[in-house]
C-alpha cells in the first residue's frame, strides 16, 4: 500500500536540465526521482489530511485502503479466536466456525475494497486525469505520458490471491477438532494455525 508506483508520470521536458523526468504518484506519497552522472536523488512529497490538491479518486483510494486495513485486523482477530478454541476445545464447533465464517466475511470485503481502489486508480490513468501538486514538486498539471505503475498491479495480484483462499475458506464446512495432547496432535494443529494465520 505504501509504495509510491500507483500511477507513473513521464513528463516532457526535464525538471531540470540534469536530471531525470519521471515521477511516481502513489496513494499516499508522490515521488520524483532525480538522477545525473553521480547520484540518485528521491525527493518525496507525504500527502497530509490537509493537502487540497489531491483529487477525490486518492482520497478514495486511501479511505478504502484505511477501511480495509481495519477489516484485515479485525479478520485476524477472529481468525486467532477461532484457531483458539480449535485448540483448546473450549468452545463449541457452530462458535468455532462463525468466527472463521465473519474472519472470511471480512477479508473477501476488503480484498474488494482493495480492487475498488486499483479501479479507481485504473480509470484516472486511463482518463488521463491531471494533478494540481503544489509549487515546491515542480510538477506540471498535466505528465506528458501517464502510465499505471507497478504498485497497481502488486495490488490487484495481492487482492486476487487472497479472495481465492477467503472464498475456498468461506465455502470449507469443516472445523478441526483437537482431542488429546500428544506431540503428534500439536505439530499438526500447530502448522494449521500458522497457515491460518500467515495466509
Amino acid at each position: 500500500m505504501g509504495l509510491p508506483q500507483w500511477r507513473v508520470w513521464y513528463l516532457k521536458k526535464p525538471m531540470t536540465s540534469s536530471y531525470s523526468n519521471v515521477a511516481f504518484v502513489g496513494v499516499w506519497k508522490a515521488c520524483i526521482y532525480y538522477h545525473d552522472n553521480f547520484s540518485n536523488i528521491r525527493t518525496c512529497h507525504q500527502y497530509s489530511y490537509y493537502d487540497t490538491f489531491i483529487p477525490l479518486d486518492i482520497r478514495v483510494s486511501q479511505h478504502l485502503m484505511l477501511i480495509t486495513s481495519i477489516f484485515w485486523l479485525v479478520g485476524k482477530v477472529a481468525t486467532i479466536f477461532a484457531l483458539r478454541n480449535v485448540y483448546t476445545g473450549r468452545q463449541e464447533q457452530n462458535v468455532t466456525y462463525n468466527a472463521f465464517g465473519l474472519s472470511a466475511v471480512l477479508n473477501i470485503i476488503a480484498s474488494s475494497f482493495v480492487f475498488l481502489a486499483v479501479l479507481c486508480n485504473y480509470f484516472s490513468v486511463m482518463n488521463k486525469e491531471g494533478i494540481a501538486f503544489p509549487p515546491s514538486l515542480n510538477m506540471p498539471f498535466y505528465p506528458h505520458i501517464q502510465k499505471v505503475g507497478i504498485a497497481t498491479g502488486v495490488a490487484f495480484l495481492a487482492a486476487i490471491l487472497f479472495l481465492c483462499s477467503e472464498l475456498a475458506r468461506a465455502s470449507d464446512n469443516t472445523v478441526p477438532v483437537v482431542s488429546g495432547t500428544d506431540s503428534y496432535t500439536i505439530q499438526k494443529y500447530s502448522s494449521y494455525i500458522l497457515g491460518y494465520l500467515y495466509s
